[in-house]
């Protein structure tokens, strides 16, 4: 993933999709004939992704697959280098008791503490696909997407320069919300280009849809489209900074984005629920949800994500719990 080699321009792709240049007229005609959402169906599908019986001995494999699908996180003010080593040390070894304890995807943090994240990770640092803890950071205003393009495009490239494997952006809700997608295209757009390293490489763009701020389910799946359009390698429900964040129907909804554009394109798009997944008993929805909606092979690191900071203390108390004969987690899963 930090090493994937830049694709054709994500403009050239949309205006053959598109059957015109991305302006706003051809976007709002484009999204506008999506079909709409049918939200009781929506959430009754969700609602009974949930229930799913499982053996015994797939629960073991759901709590390691969950840890090895985490973006460990801290994004608050009072983020400091010593933080972000402790943070590191903790994606590296989650459960210092056990060293089969798998490690997490990847440690999300601010650009500024992108280089104190790269030299505590060391030899770690690199693709989570192979075993290795990526770096990823918050950009582009994160978490309101209140800026200039300028400053957008340099957040980017300074975080890629520092070594991010990573970038997460906001899109700009309200540009969206007002029907100005062209310009919200075009934001996408540049903040992939400004994901180029000079090797020829490109850091995966995660796009933050700030779903709690879209108000409906038919806005989530625009948005959604308008994100792939543009040159998305992730969506991505929230910054966990808005309530409501991620939600099963939400990511329901975009995981059926990802599959028809899959459909349509061959293309393997990310999606990443972040904000409010605190339990393993919600992510193990979660992975229900992706392996029936998309498949099982959409369970790595490349394509799918947890965005969160309290899950993985919850992930292995369970696991320690199954260690000792005393599991008390969820009995539901798919994947067997």
């Amino acid at each position: 993933m930090s090493g994937s080699q830049l694709v054709h321009p994500a403009r050239e792709r949309a205006v053959a999709i598109l059957g015109g240049d991305p302006d706003d007229a051809t976007l709002r005609r484009y999204l506008h004939g999506i079909p709409g959402v049918d939200a009781v169906g929506l959430e009754q599908r969700a609602a009974g992704l949930g229930t799913r019986s499982i053996k015994t001995s797939s629960k073991r494999w759901a709590l390691d697959k969950i840890i090895e699908l985490i973006d460990l996180t801290t994004l608050e003010g009072a983020d400091t280098p010593g933080k972000v080593r402790s943070l590191v040390a903790k994606a590296l070894r989650p459960d210092a008791s056990d060293p089969t304890t798998p490690r997490v995807a990847a440690v999300c943090v601010y650009g500024d503490m992108v280089p104190h994240a790269v030299e505590a990770l060391g030899a770690a640092h690199g693709d989570p696909d192979d075993g290795l803890v990526s770096v990823a950071a918050v950009a582009t205003a994160f978490p309101s997407g209140r800026s200039s393009l300028a400053i957008k495009l340099q957040d980017t490239a300074d975080a890629v320069a520092a070594g991010a494997d990573e970038i997460d952006m906001v899109i700009d809700r309200g540009a969206f919300l007002a029907g100005r997608y062209g310009q919200v295209f075009d934001e996408i757009a540049q903040v992939k280009e400004a994901c180029a390293r000079p090797d020829g490489t490109s850091a995966s763009l995660k796009v933050i849809l700030e779903t709690g701020e879209l108000n409906t389910y038919d806005n989530v799946r625009r948005a959604s489209w308008l994100a792939i359009l543009a040159g998305g390698d992730f969506i991505k429900t929230s910054t966990g900074k808005v309530q409501p964040a991620a939600t099963l129907p939400v990511t329901l909804l975009m995981l059926e984005v990802v599959r028809d554009w899959h459909r349509l394109t061959g293309q393997r798009i990310g999606v990443k629920p972040a904000g409010g997944i605190r339990s393993s008993k919600d992510a193990i929805k979660y992975l229900v949800t992706v392996a029936e909606t998309v498949g099982e092979e959409w369970l790595q690191p490349h394509l799918f994500r947890y965005g969160a900071s309290s899950l993985l203390n919850d992930v292995l108390m369970q696991r320690r719990k199954m260690a000792s004969g005393h599991y008390s987690g969820p009995d539901y899963l798919t994947i067997d």
